[in-house]
């Protein structure tokens, strides 16, 4: 029995020191690199192993039980250090680790995200790994070039000009917001555009305030860098509402989208802002407020690449204080170009006006290459002291094909086009057609501002994501009254003077005014 008892003690103990022998116990120290001090809390574990972490002590000091067959790594973390690996050739292991705690210009420490770079259809991106952060820059360079042609009334320049120089950072964080600021350096003068704050809600809903544009014209609203001619139509240049201050919020579902704002004051330009304040400060003039909605219905939309838009759009405005004289209101566009700086088209100061109303009519159907658009608009300007209420009008129809099997695209959340996908592998053509008019004589008869007509045909090469070249031919038809506020000839009197008096002119309707065509030209970088 003795002997049994003494065999099995002794089988006991040879496995209890085999065991212990498939064990080692790691110590050392953890330190932090810059200041060689002790860190307490960091956690250290095996590599590749569920057995418990443990943590370093106030000093600094650590113990971890591993197995001898194991991986033999040690993996160190702790959340205001990088995370270290290390290989145990040696005891005590003593480890140094990095700090990656960052802080701002006023010592505060700040919470880190790492960005990942990346180049998205031209634009620089940089991006969480989460994508619960991005942030991109929208830059465009647009350099135009205008040749006129015929023997108009009133000289015309040549000339060429930066017509826009655009610099824009945007972001999104926090899951839901969005920011967004944007500059304009064109021609040496600084502008603010766009500088606003948006929230996404789940549902469908987004509310924003900042200096933005109004939602009512699609061509408006349209960014530049996707406009299919050089300019605007003049009746989109002259009614359409731009970027105002306010509060605005937008709706999309499926097939309908709505927006609604209340607007203030115009702030980007100097001499605006600078009329504004002036009003203020001389005569405690309130600076005007707008209402503007707008609802789009989509009833055929397929892959972006083929759809039906109807829109109507209206707004109610009160005089705004960057008029010239307070309470005076003044419609005007300079004939589709940025080179001619005269303004044919020009009511000057409606002066005593209460308040204005807009609407606005939008259709627009696109099926791959092919795409039509169009817009009718008009202003009401109820004015005080029983002065007759005067009435304007405008409005312009477009065509593109591209040529070589591009597509056009449409943004529904937006309401409008957006960049286009070229059909061949070195870009794409498109030939464009516009028919553009606008009518700023009232039919009460008290406001002659000109009416005109314009027709441009335009050929677009898309070299790729960042370059495009666009080429216009415009020709202007101008009426007997587009003096640009009796500054320029319409005409000849009876006495074969030239005279800016529209009632003088003696040539029949149709032949008065000053009528000519040009050649315009643009180079567009984006990135």
């Amino acid at each position: 029995m003795k002997k049994y008892l003494f065999m099995l003690t002794f089988l006991f103990a040879l496995s209890g020191a085999t065991i212990m022998a498939q064990k080692m116990t790691v110590t050392g120290k953890v330190t932090s690199s810059e200041l060689n001090q002790p860190i307490q809390g960091v956690q250290i574990r095996l590599q590749g192993s569920q057995a418990a972490i443990v943590e370093s002590d106030a000093n600094g000091l650590y113990k971890i039980i591993i197995d001898q067959n194991s991986t033999k790594t040690l993996l160190f973390h702790h959340p205001d250090y990088d995370d270290r690996e290390a290989f145990v050739d040696t005891i005590p292991l003593d480890i140094a680790l990095t700090s990656n705690v960052r802080y701002n210009q006023y010592g505060v420490k700040v919470n880190r995200n790492p960005l990942y770079a990346e180049e998205r259809n031209g634009i620089l991106v940089l991006e969480s790994p989460k994508k619960n952060y991005r942030l991109w820059f929208d830059m465009r360079v647009q350099a135009d070039g205008n040749i006129f042609f015929g023997e108009p009334l009133n000289p015309i320049g040549n000339g060429v000009s930066i017509r826009r120089a655009r610099f824009a950072g945007k972001v999104e964080f926090a899951e839901n917001w969005y920011a967004e600021i944007d500059l304009d350096f064109s021609n040496s003068n600084l502008e603010l555009k766009d500088a606003y704050l948006l929230y996404h809600f789940n549902n469908g809903i987004e509310l924003k305030a900042g200096n933005f544009k109004e939602g009512f014209s699609m061509e408006s609203t349209t960014t530049s860098r996707y406009l299919t001619f050089i300019e605007r139509p003049n009746s989109v240049s002259a009614f359409a509402p731009s970027r105002h201050i306010g509060i605005a919020g937008n709706f999309n579902h499926k097939w309908l989208t709505g927006v609604a704002g209340i607007h203030f004051q115009d702030i980007g330009g100097l001499e605006e802002r600078t009329i504004s304040t002036d009003n203020n400060k001389n005569f405690g003039t309130d600076e005007g407020v707008s209402f503007t909605g707008k609802l789009v219905a989509i009833p055929y939309y397929q892959d972006r690449t083929k759809g039906l838009h109807i829109g109507v759009s209206g707004s109610y405005r009160t005089p705004k204080t960057d008029a010239d004289l307070p309470g005076a209101l003044r419609y005007s566009t300079r004939s589709l170009s940025s080179i001619n700086r005269k303004k044919y088209l020009d009511t000057d100061n409606i002066t005593s006006v209460h308040h204005s109303t807009l609407a606005g009519f939008e259709l627009a159907g696109y099926f791959k290459n092919l795409r039509l658009q169009g817009e009718y608009m008009m202003s009401s300007v109820n004015r005080k002291d029983d002065l007759a209420t005067e009435e304007f009008n405008g409005f312009y129809a477009m065509g593109s094909w591209l040529i070589f099997g591009g597509n056009y695209q449409y943004n529904v959340e937006e309401a409008e086009f957006t960049q286009v996908v070229r059909g061949k592998k070195w870009g794409d053509l498109e030939m464009a057609l516009r028919y553009d008019y606008i009518d700023l004589n009232s039919e009460k008869g008290a406001i002659m501002g000109g009416s005109g007509e314009g027709y441009t045909v335009g050929l677009n090469y898309y070299v790729n994501n960042n370059v495009k070249f666009m080429l216009n031919y415009s020709y202007m038809n101008h009426d007997r009254y587009a003096n640009g506020k009796g500054k320029l000839y319409t005409g000849y009197d009876s006495d074969g003077n030239l005279t800016s008096d529209g009632r003088l002119v003696v040539a029949p309707n149709g032949d008065a005014g000053d009528d000519f065509g040009f050649l315009g030209i643009r180079i567009e970088v984006d990135f």
